[in-house]
């Protein structure tokens, strides 16, 4: 029992410090849901608890490695999935298109409900 006590102590004792040396090495735009410095504390005051806590909540995914067709970007919100980013000139014309047809459609609805608003007034 002695052992199996002692094996568990240096496997979760090891467990921390993989965690905190990970959170340390981690660039700072890959932390997910907090800051390096909030994880860094967390790891660091919450022992075992922060180490889990950092593997399910902060450590970066994996991702398989992208191919780059054109140069990289410097912001890494750019190279987030479900971005919308024109790939033709057709393509932007349209969203623009539409955009102005929504705002076209809230400038109207708006002269509306102020018109209603002074007739009620009145």
């Amino acid at each position: 029992m002695l052992v199996f006590d002692g094996a568990l102590s240096l496997l979760l004792f090891a467990l921390w410090v993989f965690c905190l040396i990970d959170v340390i090495t981690t660039d700072e735009s890959l932390c997910r849901n907090l800051q390096k410095g909030w994880w860094i504390l967390i790891v660091l005051l919450l022992f075992d608890v922060g180490a889990v806590l950092w593997l399910i909540a902060g450590r970066p995914w994996q991702e398989r490695p992208r191919r780059s067709t054109g140069p990289v970007s410097a912001y890494p919100e750019y190279d987030r999935p479900g971005r919308f980013a024109a790939t033709a000139d057709e393509d932007d014309d349209e969203f623009l298109r539409r955009c102005r047809e929504r705002a076209e459609e809230q400038r109207r609805r708006y002269r509306e409900r102020q018109t209603r608003q002074e007739d009620e007034e009145a």
